[in-house]
């Protein structure tokens, strides 16, 4: 009875031990590559080399065949990204400016990993064909719609202040983009806070008028393409090679602009006008972040702060990554000089 309990807890053993070395297997290739993995991207309504990577299906193509599966998750602003992120729900983003701080003050656990862009005409407060509002100061009083959180939520802030007003001065309305817009068209908000393509699509289809964006205010709203710290840590090699399908993306919207404007005008059924408008108003990068983006961030964080938009008090500096970005430029480098050789 003995021996067969034996043998029997033998046999066990070895299956467990077997199932576990069949399962480790399925992680990598024999190459060391790995598999059964799904990165899960997120992207909202900003026209950039995201959304150019998604319609040529880039990330499928170079990820795919080594196992890794792609899932896109589409947002109507930034902070829904970083509870998704909270979540463990969502891996990679591109992001804005006060969405980032938010997150970090709530000690979400994610980094900054490339600068999208520089932001100073990314944001603007805007108004209707025929509004009076003619300065910051005209906006006292008035019903203002914005996304709560969002880079446009941290432009409003600065705007007033730059005014001299206080948030309590104004009627705050806070509706996403779609709803947003709606309440914009139809007269029942006096002013909208909202970044691009949805100023240049209001000013040049709706006749809206500009107030103030950020080159008026000398005001960065930089984004930042943005990735889950746990999934990183774990995929060093996948971080690297997102970042480098995006800097693909990039490069052939430089290179192609007009035929990248109709790409995202098709996409988001928008007239190619309106895609160019924001594209240069808003033009998108790829690169290492820099201390005066830093320095403007720990600026726009202190600012929400003392405004006790944020409870907390951060070093916007903990939670900038350059690692990843930087070895992508390094690859590209020896790539290019190997097809020199």
């Amino acid at each position: 009875m003995r021996k067969h309990i034996f043998i029997m807890f033998i046999s066990l053993f070895i299956v467990l031990m077997f199932g576990c070395g069949q399962e480790s297997m399925t992680s990598t290739t024999a190459k060391g590559k790995e598999k059964n993995v799904t990165i899960r991207i997120g992207i909202q309504q900003s026209l950039g080399p995201l959304l150019l990577a998604k319609e040529k299906g880039w990330f499928e193509k170079e990820l795919e065949k080594e196992g890794v599966h792609v899932k896109w998750i589409e947002f109507q602003s930034g902070p829904p990204h970083f509870e998704a992120m909270a979540s463990n729900n969502l891996d990679f983003g591109v992001v804005g400016n006060s969405p980032v701080i938010a997150a970090q003050a709530a000690n979400i656990e994610f980094k900054e990993i490339s600068k999208a862009a520089e932001g100073l005409k990314g944001d603007a407060i805007i108004v209707p064909q025929g509004s009076k509002i003619n300065s910051l100061k005209d906006l006292k009083g008035k019903k203002i719609a914005v996304a709560k959180g969002s880079s446009g939520f941290n432009f409003l802030y600065e705007a007033l202040q730059h005014a001299g007003l206080k948030a309590s001065e104004v009627e705050m309305i806070q509706l996403q983009p779609d709803e947003a817009q709606a309440a914009f068209d139809t007269h029942k908000v006096d002013a909208w806070a909202i970044w691009e393509p949805f100023i240049s699509y209001e000013v040049i289809k709706n006749k809206a008028r500009i107030v103030a964006d950020g080159e008026d205010l000398q005001a960065y709203s930089p984004s930042f393409i943005v990735a889950r710290t746990g999934f990183i840590k774990e995929h060093p090699d996948l971080t690297v090679q997102f970042l480098k399908i995006y800097e693909k993306a990039l490069r052939w919207q430089n290179d192609h602009f007009n035929e990248a404007a109709e790409i995202y005008a098709k996409v988001k059924k928008l007239d190619k006008d309106v895609v160019l408008r924001a594209l240069r108003n808003n033009p998108s990068l790829n690169e290492p972040i820099t201390d005066d983006i830093i320095q403007a961030q720990q600026k726009t964080a202190d600012f929400q702060y003392a405004q006790h938009i944020i409870k907390t008090k951060i070093n916007t500096s903990k939670v900038v990554d350059n690692q990843y970005i930087k070895q992508v430029f390094q690859e590209l480098e020896k790539e290019g000089e190997n097809k020199h050789e």
